[in-house]
């Protein structure tokens, strides 16, 4: 450790490349720290927007329009509106309602910041996720179905046990193309103050004035982050390949 820590000072001296959190505890401890609340917002939302999607989907596929409706209606809201504008609803609306009293009685947030990010970015990718299963569904032969049917299931097992795993393999590339589009989203939590990967990032050039520096490792930091989630799908991708269905 200190030999990396002399290299990057090194850099500093004579290069004038101030990277602080190679050679300064504090800073490093800032930044992983910043990168590890980002895979946890990612990875929830990841999770959270997927369940949302499926659900989403089974309900817009119902029979009943007094199902079909709210769905329609919670699709049609998070499509047209802003991320941003969706996240401050939810922590300045929503979060100045939601409030308790602690053990002193002072009013606090019922709900932590971190806690809004992750519904208002699950609710946001999965209204996508319920349009990105509805497609799939929708490219299910009728003939399937039909055979499911057939053998006495019943609908809901029929999506459970037939529609959804094919609809999932036909779906998988347009859902990594928003699960990756997730995971850049989850920069908006800075605005709440979730001292995600950016507001740790912002943190340290703010008080070392090494912004070159530091965006080259943010940028840096994400382009890793996304190629994991990539290969991830891929690797999900062909492990659920059938001929004839998907890509």
């Amino acid at each position: 450790m200190e030999t990396v820590e002399t290299f990057f000072q090194w850099l500093r001296q004579s290069q004038g490349i101030n990277l602080t959190i190679g050679y300064d505890a504090w800073d490093r401890a800032q930044f992983f720290s910043g990168l590890w609340m980002t895979v946890k917002l990612s990875v929830l939302s990841i999770l959270f927007s997927l369940l949302v999607g499926v659900v989403g989907a089974w309900a817009q596929g119902s029979q009943s329009r007094l199902l079909r409706l709210p769905v329609g209606l919670f699709v049609t809201f998070f499509r047209n509106t802003p991320p941003l504008v969706q996240l401050y609803f939810f922590f300045f609306a929503l979060g100045s309602i939601l409030r308790v009293q602690n053990d002193a009685g002072i009013s606090v947030p019922m709900i932590s910041a971190f806690s809004w990010a992750v519904i208002s970015l699950s609710l946001f990718a999965g209204a996508l996720n319920t349009e990105i299963f509805r497609s799939g569904i929708d490219a299910v032969p009728n003939s399937t179905i039909e055979a499911s049917e057939a053998l006495g299931f019943t609908r809901f097992q029929t999506y459970i046990y037939v529609v959804l795993p094919l609809a999932l393999r036909i779906s998988l590339p347009s859902l990594g193309t928003n699960l990756v589009n997730l995971v850049k989203t989850t920069t908006l939590a800075y605005a709440i103050a979730v001292p995600e990967l950016l507001y740790s990032a912002a943190q340290i050039w703010s008080e070392q004035l090494n912004v070159r520096e530091m965006m080259t490792v943010l940028l840096l930091t994400y382009i890793l982050l996304v190629a994991v989630l990539v290969w991830i799908m891929g690797r999900w991708e062909k492990s659920l390949r059938i001929p004839g269905y998907g890509v």
